[in-house]
């Protein structure tokens, strides 16, 4: 778990991502699994994007929280992302957005490959937990054969 001091930003701060996160997973399309998922990534200067799940009749091609954020990073020319905070839930109110939503192992790569000092931001009963995304997915996938 992250200390305190590491927190990038002065302004936003772990629980203030986690909200965004929560507005975000408000707007999820999910009709089929009802699971609501929405995730914000915080940047330089205090940027943030949100994100939601979009489900699809074709499972195979619904898009995750996460991987939607990377999409519109990428599609924005931004890079580099600081933190994300990730939350999901089978109901949209914010009294049901207090247990632990990791990403999954797709997520945890696809953001491996912009910063692995990321750091990934979890909701839980006691607050906000914050998580080193390298510590989430040791032995990750990579060109680098230094890493």
């Amino acid at each position: 778990m992250s200390k305190r001091e590491d927190w990038p930003s002065e302004k936003i701060s772990p629980e203030d991502l986690l909200n965004m996160a929560r507005e975000a997973a408000d707007r999820a399309y999910v009709p089929y699994s009802r699971f609501h998922v929405g995730a914000a990534m915080l940047f330089e200067n205090d940027e943030v994007i949100q994100s939601c799940n979009v489900e699809n009749a074709s499972y195979g091609i619904t898009i995750c929280a996460e991987r939607a954020g990377v999409v519109i990073m990428v599609s924005q020319g931004k890079r580099n992302p600081l933190a994300i905070a990730v939350v999901g839930s089978h109901e949209t109110s914010d009294d049901y957005f207090k247990i632990e939503c990791p990403p999954c192992g797709a997520c945890r790569q696809a953001l491996m490959e912009f910063n692995t000092n990321m750091l990934v931001v979890m909701a839980s009963k006691d607050g906000a937990k914050v998580f080193e995304l390298k510590r989430l997915l040791p032995h990750s996938f990579t060109f680098d054969p230094d890493f």
